[in-house]
């Protein structure tokens, strides 16, 4: 054994942020944490050589902040609400967990539903994801429950990555959408900000690149670090990123010889040949019923995929079809004149012009033309390369998209622009292009080339959400409706939280017609997330979570979202609790790996004061509450992160007993490298906690979708929506028929060619309603990510903010300095920003790399309770923006944007 007094050095893992995980080293001395470095035996597997991002050096600070939640506590003031002391008392663990168990046992006696059908008991955990990384087993012990509500969101499912993960995993099984950054050597990013947000990984490839000569245009408002480090910025007004990408297609389309695209790739892995009848559905093959497309070989009409036929790419031919719509109408059978989805899209993008574009998003013509004969010029269609010994197109041009791009109205707009412009080149999903690194809605979950099965028409299958009138439902199984009104969300373990999660909040109070009545949890767990300041309309919020009848909260700090809690559980950090995480494969933005495997998270030093981990604390609560089979059972299928019965051993647990944390994570540890190792090897827990992580190769060509399309002969659904076209019909009618037109606006977004308009008048028009107007709210407020808080776990530590302060827009709100001078405003003076219904006040930070009509505030701040964060005096522009359906999409989510007036104070009050 190791005296206490030793230095030691522990593996573990940080993945405070989607961008990890990071691979480190601890150095302990004495039984004290004090440094964190790289894990260097991991250089020659992690992508990012082992390195760690600053939010991972602030886990010694973030185990020893003095203002760690450490022991149980309970309420004792019965009325919630900011203002409110809570008066939380310290209480021993088995009087927390009697509290919880009896409200659990209770429940469960009730039923797990309510009267309107909704989960009595909720859960909301963070971070895209990242705290199934800390919560041990308690997954386990929610699908041993049953029915729970996970759509009370922090922000996810609204304001993420939203359309990108709909849409991108129905076109290219892509969640998140990344350029193939090794190997790309032209990259259109529009407000992607990957210098903040693509962590250690990201911020090193990208770096390599532009070194090795890629060329990195940074389309955005504002002046983002990854602005600032790329070779061209270019300052378009905010929500007009669409009509932009639309321009460079019209330019590829129209004023580029059609030798400069990829024809072979569209008539032959998209559905670009297929021919589209006179009411927009494609045409049928009368018997078969599959899409009819124009064999130039035969000159007749064959389906898409009769053996060697040579699809016509453009043109209009009269054939003997079918033309079948929603809900199966014929529209039309016989002689019919069909044009190919392909001629119907250089029709549809005529009118897009760079000239159009320029009046639109404030951009030179000339830059538009520039951009989109750059992109064609390094696109390389025609050569090939050479991954894992299979030839594959080489294509080194990408677009990537970031937050408030790819949500809210125009999303659907943008991620379409984006997929066609890589179908026009061949360079989706193919080295050096536009790929998707993992899948979270798609099944198999996480096993993207195996979730790309064939489905209708050609195209991959796709779990939506049922529109037909058999199987839709007006009765959601959770309160944001997600089933009901979002078909692409799909129904998965992921798409309770990416349904419209601000609708849980804002029907509490007036549920629309047709729902039943929206109702509060009896129960609320929640961990990692800070809905209080991370979602909008963060007063309205805290009104509506001091109505919850009660609350568990994961405490690492007293926060905005716990100050309503009934009870606080000590949250045992990441530095002294225990899990086995999967790794490298294909994950996230940057993080596609050459290798795969586990790595393990382990209690580096004991936990302090009453803290405990969360394997632990759920084993006791199934126990408690009658669910230890159960429990156990999800374990051994795999809650744990491994399932425990494989193909070369079996380790599951006896379900009998309640099993020690120690023998859950040896067992899965075990089943984990018995699945590695083809059964070879079977090491246990002390093994992993001596060696961190174990990997093997994990296959260069698994990076792109290209291979699998072509061996089960698919193509991808682009550039027709055809189907999602039929889809908002169905649904339009399922609605209509229950009295439900609240929705007809979102019902739009449903077109097979999506059209480019004034995406952002929606967010004019609610200033008006609010009795605003443009002119008197000149300003668009935006933000940004700031990598130094990103997740926002980590705010109230000060090694944090010493190194946020350093970069620019971290102690205020940043504006134009020109506009700041016309206005009298001095770098650092205190400043008001409003709407007719609120205001924030913060300091000016003035900068010229900004729009004279854009203020900027990175970060999500305005704490009121979370110790050290309350102080910076930085404000949120959460507090300002509102939730509303009129500014809700068809996909159900918003963006981070709001219509602003801005004036100078004397001093902050």
């Amino acid at each position: 054994m190791t005296p206490v007094s030793a230095t030691r050095r522990v593996p573990t893992y940080c993945y405070q942020c989607v961008a990890g995980p990071d691979l480190l080293t601890v150095k302990v001395q004495g039984g004290v944490a004090t440094e964190v470095e790289p894990n260097f035996c991991a250089a020659a597997v992690h992508p990012g050589g082992g390195k760690v991002c600053v939010k991972a050096f602030g886990l010694i600070q973030k185990t020893y902040n003095p203002n760690r939640v450490l022991t149980p506590m309970k309420r004792t003031n019965p009325r919630k609400g900011r203002k409110e002391d809570p008066g939380f008392v310290p209480i021993s663990w088995d009087e927390a967990l009697t509290l919880i168990a009896d409200k659990l046992n209770a429940i469960r006696a009730t039923g797990l539903t309510d009267e309107s059908g909704y989960p009595r008991v909720a859960a909301s955990f963070g971070g895209g994801g990242t705290p199934q990384s800390y919560m041990g087993t308690f997954p386990a012990f929610l699908a041993a429950w049953g029915a729970v509500d996970f759509g009370f969101g922090s922000g996810q499912g609204v304001k993420c990555y939203h359309s990108e993960h709909l849409y991108g995993e129905y076109w290219h099984r892509a969640f998140i959408v990344s350029a193939d950054t090794p190997l790309c050597n032209y990259l259109i990013s529009c407000g992607s900000n990957i210098e903040a947000s693509g962590g250690v990984v990201g911020i090193w490839r990208h770096s390599r690149a532009r070194a090795r000569g890629m060329k990195r245009v940074q389309v955005e408002p504002h002046l983002s670090v990854t602005g600032a480090c790329s070779a061209q910025w270019v300052p378009l007004k905010p929500k007009t990123d669409a009509a932009f990408l639309f321009a460079l297609i019209h330019v590829m389309l129209h004023e580029a010889p059609r030798s400069a695209l990829d024809l072979d790739f569209l008539a032959r892995r998209t559905g670009s040949p297929y021919l589209v009848g006179p009411n927009g559905c494609f045409l049928r093959d009368r018997i078969s019923r599959k899409p009819l497309v124009w064999d130039e070989a035969s000159a007749s009409a064959c389906p898409h995929d009769t053996p060697g036929i040579r699809e016509a790419l453009e043109g209009g031919y009269e054939v003997d079809a079918i033309e079948i719509g929603a809900d199966g109408d014929v529209l039309a059978e016989g002689l019919l004149l069909g044009q190919t989805a392909f001629t119907r899209m250089v029709q549809h993008m005529a009118s897009y012009t760079p000239e159009w574009a320029a009046s639109v998003c404030d951009v030179p013509v000339a830059t538009i033309r520039q951009v989109a004969d750059e992109y064609l010029a390094e696109a390389c269609v025609g050569q090939t390369i050479e991954i894992d010994g299979k030839t594959l197109p080489f294509r080194p041009v990408a677009v990537t998209l970031g937050k408030t791009v790819n949500n809210g109205w125009g999303g659907y707009e943008c991620c379409w622009a984006r997929t066609v412009l890589a179908t026009l080149v061949g360079a989706l999903e193919v080295p050096g292009g536009t790929i998707g690194t993992t899948v979270r809605l798609a099944r198999p979950m996480s096993q993207r080339l195996e979730s790309a099965r064939p489905g209708a028409d050609g195209f991959m299958h796709f779990a939506l959400n049922p529109t037909d009138k058999e199987h839709w439902s007006a009765r959601p199984n959770i309160r944001n409706a997600y089933r009901t009104l979002v078909p692409l969300a799909s129904d998965g373990p992921w798409s309770q939280a990416l349904g419209p999660t601000h609708f849980s909040w804002m029907f509490l109070d007036a549920t629309p017609t047709g729902l039943p009545r929206v109702t509060f949890p009896d129960l609320w767990f929640v961990y990692r997330t800070n809905p209080a300041i991370s979602f909008w309309e963060t007063g309205a919020l805290a009104d509506k979570m001091a109505r919850f009848p009660f609350v568990v909260a994961f405490a690492y700090t007293q926060d905005e979202t716990n100050h309503f809690a009934d009870v606080l559980l000590p949250d045992a950090v990441d530095l002294e609790s225990l899990q086995l995480i999967r790794i490298g494969g294909t994950k996230y933005v940057e993080q596609f790996w050459d290798h795969q495997g586990f790595a393990l998270r382990q209690p580096v030093v004991a936990p302090r004061g009453e803290a405990r981990d969360f394997t632990e604390v759920a084993t006791e609560l199934a126990a408690r509450t009658g669910l230890t089979e159960g429990y156990v059972r999800a374990i051994n299928k795999g809650a744990g992160g491994v399932p425990l019965k494989g193909a070369h051993a079996d380790f599951s647990l006896p379900t009998d007993r309640a099993p020690e944390r120690d023998a859950v994570w040896d067992a899965i540890c075990r089943a984990a490298s018995s699945e590695l190792s083809d059964g070879a090897e079977q090491h246990g827990l002390d093994w992993w906690k001596e060696h961190g992580l174990a990997t093997r190769p994990f296959p260069r060509s698994d990076w792109y979708l290209y291979p699998t399309m072509v061996e089960r002969g698919l193509r991808f659904e682009l550039p027709y929506q055809e189907r999602l076209a039929r889809v908002g019909i169905e649904l339009g009618r399922r609605l209509h028929e229950n009295g439900m037109h609240w929705w007809d606006e979102q019902l739009k977004e449903y077109q097979a060619l999506p059209a480019c308009k004034d995406f952002a008048a929606p967010w004019v028009a609610a200033l008006e309603k609010d009795g605003g107007c443009g002119e008197s709210h000149p300003f668009w407020l935006i933000t940004a990510r700031s990598m130094q808080y990103a997740w926002g776990g980590n705010v109230g530590m000060q090694m944090i903010k010493e190194v946020a302060d350093n970069i620019a827009g971290h102690r205020g709100v940043i504006m134009n300095g020109s506009v700041a001078a016309e206005l009298g405003i001095a770098d650092g003076d205190a400043i008001e920003i409003s709407t007719p219904r609120a205001r924030i006040t913060g300091r000016a930070v003035l900068r010229q790399g900004i729009r004279p009509d854009t203020l900027l505030a990175i970060g999500q701040f305005g704490h009121w309770a979370t110790p050290l964060a309350k102080d910076f005096g930085v404000p949120n522009m959460n507090a300002l923006t509102t939730m509303r359906m009129e500014l809700t999409d068809a996909t159900g989510s918003g963006a981070d944007l709001v219509r602003v007036k801005l004036q100078r104070l004397k001093e902050i009050a």
